[in-house]
């Protein structure tokens, strides 16, 4: 009995399309990595107000307010997009002795929006100084939009990071990183601001 042949098709290089995509994910990889996950936060100083970014129930609230007492500002801004019924923002809300907070919903409801109702407030009260706070990776595009809307010509913005760790999937952190650099662009687009009405 003679050995019997296995037929099987013959795999063939993949297409180009897929070489260019391993190749765009591994850029977006590593300079994610290194621009967004590893992004810098600025040290610690007085300032006139402490503002924290919308985003998850991460820690920030508490941070901004933990900041707050420890007498880095009196006043609290605190972005709120989730509503007056959200339980976090009803604890946060409500204040803390000795500390001012403010919650209010950004319009838009997007980090451009913060950064002009921040600085409606600013020119409203006289402030120079901010505390900045949101995720770690957010931080690089935070600060291009508060440099652009809120910061010129006499401001300073000092860029915090919530306290936390990230446990992304590669995926996760693949999509986390193209988000960025396309809301980076969005941003570089749009500009500085126009004054507030």
């Amino acid at each position: 009995m003679g050995e019997r042949r296995r037929s099987g098709v013959r795999a063939g290089p993949l297409p180009a399309a897929v070489y260019a995509l391993i190749a765009v994910l591994f850029l977006n990889g590593v300079t994610g990595t290194l621009f967004f996950a590893h992004a810098r936060a600025d040290p610690l100083a007085r300032v006139d107000a402490i503002v924290v970014l919308g985003g998850e129930h991460d820690g920030r609230e508490a941070y901004g307010i933990q900041l707050a007492k420890q007498g880095y500002a009196r006043t609290v801004l605190i972005s709120n997009p989730h509503g007056p019924r959200d339980p976090v923002m009803k604890r946060y809300c409500r204040g803390s002795v000795g500390i001012e907070v403010i919650c209010r919903p950004p319009v838009p409801s997007t980090t451009r929006g913060e950064a002009l109702m921040t600085r409606a407030l600013a020119e409203q009260r006289g402030w120079r100084s901010v505390i900045v706070i949101s995720w770690r990776y957010h931080l690089p595009r935070a600060r291009r939009i508060f440099d652009a809307c809120f910061a010129p010509p006499d401001r300073r913005v000092i860029m915090r990071d919530v306290p936390r760790s990230y446990p992304l999937s590669v995926a996760q952190w693949q999509y986390t990183f193209l988000y960025q650099y396309a809301a980076f662009v969005k941003a570089e687009i749009q500009g500085s601001c126009s004054p507030p009405s």
